[in-house]
């Protein structure tokens, strides 16, 4: 008897909004929604005026409608009292630091997904192959405790014999949440869900799945594999096939090098080039600096710097410009990034503005020149 290959998924629950509780525990139990501008604190969105959108909110305020990515002004008729906090993203991504590293010393097999999410290889071929499923939900229960008790937060773990299955179950029983489906569960446990709980099945492919009469992952299951291919193409109809019987053989990738880093922000209201230009100048020069703070603390420097607008009118517009030298001094981005400003047009308001850098590069492999005295000037200046 082979040993089975099992793979958990660890997802934080309602992470920024957990955070946010840990700092202010006298919201515990209330409406909380994370997101939007400004600095204000403890205020409630009944009459909230502006476009921010929520990031995350707490578990009281998603039963009341209010969910990630929805206008702000949306949750406020949905929510008025719900308590609207400013993300915290520093905060963040210190707490994310410290529950990924807390899973490290119990399970060294670790693929970093994003601030609040990784998968862990649990599989073990020195275990006893009848033992090997409870031996790892032992060890998803160890993980849970360590991150609770390194950083205060909960999460959710799902186990199962690949990623695929691993992502679904960790969302079925949240929050703090332990969900195993083994081979034999799948049929039970993941056929009754809608399509849409695939990772990767976006919003176009679960609409045409409706308008074909496919609403569960066992109706998709019951599909010939032929027949999905013909209308969905040979490598997404393939990829349907598979997932909807529980198939996925991708490892967990434990080293992944990024190919860019970038930050961008949308305003409160739109700016202009000339009338705010001050405020545009701070906002530019604080993501030149967040995206060097990123680089330098993760050890990368990158040659294309880009930069991204997008007017009032919802027009979008990014302009890449490469260096000589790789970098990942604030100065230099701006420079770069004030060279793409050059390029783009600014007769209209601005929502969004973003800096990215890309072509990037292992730092210690470039001795790089300090520019940390020169000025930082742009377009905006």
């Amino acid at each position: 008897m082979d040993s089975p290959r099992l793979i958990a998924h660890l997802d934080m629950d309602a992470f920024y909004a957990s955070v946010e509780l840990l700092r202010y525990p006298d919201l515990r139990g209330r409406p909380v929604v994370i997101g939007g501008g400004g600095k204000r604190r403890h205020a409630t969105l009944r009459g909230y005026a502006g476009r921010g959108v929520i990031t995350t909110a707490t578990y009281e305020a998603r039963a009341l409608g209010v969910h990630s990515g929805m206008g702000l002004m949306k949750a406020a008729q949905l929510a008025p009292d719900a308590i609207l906090l400013p993300a915290d993203f520093d905060e963040y991504r210190r707490y994310s630091r410290a529950f990924k590293a807390a899973v490290q010393t119990l399970a060294p097999c670790i693929e970093d997904r994003g601030i609040d999410e990784i998968y862990i290889d649990l599989s073990d071929s020195t275990i006893d192959p009848a033992r090997a499923w409870s031996v790892a939900r032992d060890r998803a229960v160890a993980i849970k405790r360590a991150v609770r008790d390194a950083t205060g937060l909960s999460c959710s773990i799902g186990l199962a014999p690949n990623k695929l299955l691993a992502k679904i179950a960790s969302d079925l029983d949240k929050p703090d949440g332990l969900t195993v489906i083994t081979p034999e569960s799948i049929i039970e446990r993941i056929h009754p869900l809608p399509v849409g709980r695939i990772n990767g099945v976006g919003p176009k492919a679960n609409a045409k799945l409706e308008d074909l009469g496919i609403r569960t992952i066992g109706e998709l299951a019951q599909c010939d594999r032929y027949w999905l291919m013909e209308r969905f193409g040979q490598g997404v109809g393939a990829w349907l096939h598979d997932a909807a019987h529980g198939r996925d053989d991708r490892p967990v990738v434990t080293h992944r090098e990024p190919k860019s880093m970038s930050r961008e922000t949308t305003f409160e209201r739109d700016l202009h080039a000339v009338r705010d230009r001050d405020a545009l100048s701070r906002h530019f020069t604080d993501l030149c600096e967040r995206v060097a703070h990123d680089l330098q603390r993760k050890g990368f420097v990158g040659k294309t710097i880009g930069l991204k607008l997008r007017y009032d009118d919802f027009r979008t517009v990014t302009r890449d410009h490469t260096i000589e030298t790789p970098t990942d001094d604030a100065t230099t981005i701006r420079k770069a990034a004030g060279v793409c400003l050059k390029r783009v047009p600014l007769d209209r308001r601005i929502r969004l503005l973003g800096v990215r850098v890309g072509a990037l590069s292992a730092a210690s492999a470039h001795a790089l020149p300090s520019e940390a005295n020169s000025p930082m000037r742009s377009l905006f200046d």
